[in-house]
């Protein structure tokens, strides 16, 4: 249904992760797409990871929006993101191995920053410093996903040393820049210890030359073209990737990624001014999960806590890392909704808390002093042991996926929604309670005439 005959629907909105990431937006972004004219990602880079289902196919997305999956979309990737050129197109190449139409429904930023072989480089060398300098394994790193994404955000802080799409299209800018830049990386890899291959401006210029060649009749100015297609009025709909406690200024800092996944990243990383955004979509997970480092103050590290991650594929879509899981931290939780101004929430994954006696909701955290808090600390120093306050409900034996619509749900499933509600304060709109398409409710609607 088009926003044109669906009065409730606001002309532009955004989709944004509540929680840690991998709560469902990818899925989410694919059903309302049908609703929207342009589908923008905004930030982040291929260390995120969207997976998507289509009846029995199964699409995992890193760095095109999730609106390629659906006819007559414009799918632009903003300025905001950093891309890694050859990851982009395997993904097209991929993508249309399958069927999937890749063309002029795929637009890039010309000024997004690049992301290049030595940044992975980078990357992996950092962890395995810091890993090397706490004595143990595992410490001391951010856990990143060693895709090279800090690095890229860094380059593009300094300047100098950064490479943006619109460079990969003229080859003696490209090598210029890295003639430049290379020199320079070799002396911070070798610091590092990193134990690579000298760099070669020439062949990484002809490189990703040849790579800017089959990409440019996708890269354009975005900020004009998504301004183009407000004024002729059409509807936007921004995706993020990552999620708000990941987000750079706002996250568990330092365990969070290099860009802003809040919200608050969309009109920098789209050149869209935020007041033009009618309505927010929090995505929350019924229960927590979170990859890498940091605090997590529900993380179950028991039986409940590897039965989540069973039932629910708790395994990451860019990296197959399991994720850490553990009970709904509605702390966590309110305070995404106020940084985003999220106005709805979508909630995923309902149908894996089936078949336990009760279920915990944390609604506060004690501190090592044994003073209690109702906020959230975005550092992850301060929230140092920390133990949650769980307030506890009754759970549901029947599984859920055959639900559709919130008075088909158990009392105590539709208990846990309303409990959810009233503690965050803005309503749950969406539902999902399986990995298809067809099985997310709106209300007392199933998305059936999305499938």
């Amino acid at each position: 249904m088009h926003p044109n005959t669906h009065h409730s629907v606001p002309p532009h909105a955004a989709v944004v992760g509540l929680q840690w990431g991998d709560e469902g937006k990818g899925k989410i972004v694919d059903l309302l797409t049908s609703r929207y004219d342009c589908i923008v990602r905004y930030n982040g880079g291929a260390n995120a990871g969207h997976t998507v289902q289509v009846g029995t196919e199964r699409y995992a997305l890193h760095l095109i929006p999730s609106g390629i999956l659906s006819k007559g979309k414009i799918n632009i990737v903003g300025n905001g993101v950093v891309v890694d050129p050859e990851k982009l197109l395997d993904e097209v190449d991929g993508l249309r191995k399958r069927g999937v139409h890749v063309g002029e429904n795929l637009r890039i930023s010309d000024r997004a920053h690049v992301v290049m072989p030595y940044h992975k480089e980078q990357d992996a060398a950092l962890e395995e410093l810091l890993e090397k300098k706490s004595g143990k394994l595992g410490a001391g790193q951010i856990g990143t996903t060693r895709r090279g994404i800090g690095p890229a955000y860094s380059d593009k802080v300094r300047r100098s040393t950064a490479l943006r799409m619109g460079d990969l299209l003229d080859h003696a800018l490209l090598l210029r820049k890295l003639e430049t830049i290379c020199g320079l990386r070799m002396a911070e890899l070798e610091a590092l210890g990193a134990n690579v291959t000298p760099l070669v401006p020439r062949e990484l210029a002809d490189r990703f030359a040849a790579a800017g060649e089959r990409l440019r009749p996708h890269i354009t100015d975005t900020v004009y073209l998504v301004h183009d297609e407000i004024r002729a009025g059409r509807h936007v709909l921004f995706e993020g990737a990552n999620a708000c406690l990941l987000d750079i200024d706002h996250g568990t800092f330092p365990y969070v990624t290099s860009s802003n996944c809040s919200t608050l990243g969309i009109p920098s990383g789209s050149g869209v001014p935020g007041r033009m955004i009618g309505k927010v979509y929090g995505i929350m997970k019924a229960y927590s999960t979170r990859v890498g480092g940091g605090p997590f103050v529900t993380e179950l590290l028991n039986e409940t806590g590897e039965r989540i991650r069973k039932r629910g594929r708790e395994y990451g879509t860019t990296t197959g890392r399991p994720r850490r899981c553990g009970w709904l931290d509605l702390v966590a939780v309110k305070y995404s909704v106020m940084v985003c101004g999220a106005d709805a929430i979508a909630c995923t994954l309902l149908d894996v808390l089936s078949g336990f006696d009760e279920l915990k909701i944390c609604v506060g955290y004690q501190r090592p002093d044994g003073t209690i808090t109702d906020r959230f600390i975005p550092d992850a120093e301060r929230m140092t042991g920390f133990t949650p306050v769980y307030e506890t409900l009754p759970g549901w034996e029947r599984e859920l996926t055959a639900c559709t619509d919130r008075d088909d749900l158990p009392r105590e499933a539709q208990s846990y929604l309303a409990f959810v509600e009233k503690f965050v304060g803005i309503p749950v709109e969406l539902v999902s309670v399986g990995p298809e398409r067809t099985q997310t409710f709106e209300s007392n609607q199933r998305f059936a005439s999305m499938a």
